[in-house]
């Protein structure tokens, strides 16, 4: 005989936040955020709470998308005959609750079209690959505790912290997905590590890019210009706009105009995910225009046609010119060093020029303009002195524009 009960499939997929009753102690939950799980509440026989009165527990069936509304009724029957027989249904309940490594993997694919590239999302599932699948990735979900999380982040907390705080993230999103589902109860253990404050406190030292002293640019820029290396042409293409490496190999020719000498990096290039507009200078200009007649997809093209240069070109021409101690990244710094000691360049501006954020979220929100034409007189500025050893004269004209 079919079970039956007060909810219908319909119900089941349209009622509202909160707990809903189908009879027989089974309940379909719905939390504000839409996910709908199911649970039942059973009485054990012959066992008493904590104050003694029975022994009244809430149990998951699991996440109503993935459990139909039979399947629920069935498996709150189990428990309920698993009750009256003084049986806890905790310790003795046939459930398919699946593993931490099957619910993450689970969550990766989930969300693979949000991720902002397809590196970030592989990074994201490599670091639970590393630090928590051998440990806990054969548990079943629903017994993961404190002892469990801490077993993968103690290891590593205090030599690789970076890492331990994004396992630690990682670990506590899949959590939570799986609770929504139905197969964990209760607060999550990542939250309350950190609450309890378990894991001792790890000062880290910020690690900044080593960069190159604004005088000695000229000089070096000059060596750049005899050299006839796709990876010296990106080099001080980079060097002039202050770009991240990033964004300069991944250029395509579509992203320029050319009558409004404007570099426009689209929003997914962008590390803030917001588009940044370059103003371009003759001696930019210089470096690209001829790369035209290469006819490629991207500007500064690789080894292989219309494929960019390799992240790594620009540091190893670094490291065959015998340029110790600076990154490419590091010239962003020796911009900035040079814009607020020589060009006396307001801060917002100077950030702005670096696709820096600047100020708060309402703030930002305000303040509509990108500081272009005044961003394009301080990137000339510098052109001029990165090219030819411009005149301290030159450079104080900054200030009386602004």
């Amino acid at each position: 005989m079919a079970l039956t009960g007060k909810l219908t499939k319909r119900l089941v997929e349209h009622l509202g936040p909160g707990r809903h009753g189908d009879g027989g102690g089974l309940y379909l939950v719905v939390d504000p955020s839409g996910a709908r799980r199911w649970i039942v509440r059973v009485v054990v026989k012959g066992q008493k709470n904590k104050k003694g009165g029975p022994l009244r527990t809430d149990f998951g069936l699991g996440g109503a998308d993935v459990v139909t509304i039979n399947q629920a009724r069935e498996r709150a029957l189990e428990y309920r005959r698993m009750a009256k027989q003084g049986s806890n249904p905790r310790f003795n309940a046939r459930q398919e609750v699946p593993t931490f490594e099957e619910v993450a993997q689970q969550v990766h694919i989930d969300r693979m079209p949000t991720w902002k590239n397809a590196k970030h999302g592989q990074q994201w599932i490599n670091t639970l690959r590393d630090y928590a699948f051998p440990r806990i990735g054969r548990m079943p979900i629903g017994s993961i505790d404190q002892p469990e999380v801490l077993m993968c982040l103690s290891p590593i907390w205090t030599e690789k912290h970076e890492t331990a705080k994004r396992l630690a993230q990682r670990i506590k999103t899949v959590l939570d997905v799986a609770r929504s589902k139905g197969f964990r109860s209760g607060e999550n253990p990542v939250t309350s590590i950190k609450d309890a404050q378990v894991l001792p406190k790890v000062k880290t030292k910020v690690k900044h890019h080593k960069a190159m002293a604004w005088q000695d640019v000229p000089e070096f820029f000059a060596d750049l210009k005899t050299r006839n290396a796709m990876a010296a042409k990106a080099l001080m293409f980079t060097c002039l706009t202050g770009s991240r490496t990033g964004e300069v190999l991944g250029l395509q020719w579509d992203e320029i105009d050319f009558d409004e000498c404007v570099w426009i990096c689209p929003a997914h290039r962008m590390k803030t995910d917001v588009e940044h507009r370059v103003p371009l200078t003759d001696e930019m200009l210089m470096i690209i225009e001829p790369l035209k007649a290469m006819k490629s997809d991207y500007v500064f093209e690789g080894q292989k046609r219309h494929k960019p240069l390799s992240n790594m070109a620009m540091l190893m021409l670094l490291r065959r010119m015998n340029v110790e101690g600076v990154t490419v990244h590091g010239f962003r710094s020796t911009f900035r060093d040079w814009a607020s000691e020589v060009a006396n360049a307001p801060r917002e501006m100077a950030e702005m020029s670096l696709a820096h954020q600047v100020g708060s979220d309402v703030e930002r929100a305000y303040a509509r303009s990108d500081l272009l034409d005044k961003r394009r007189d301080l990137m000339e500025l510098w052109s001029e002195y990165v090219s030819r050893g411009g005149s301290g004269a030159n450079i104080s004209l900054l200030s009386e524009k602004s």
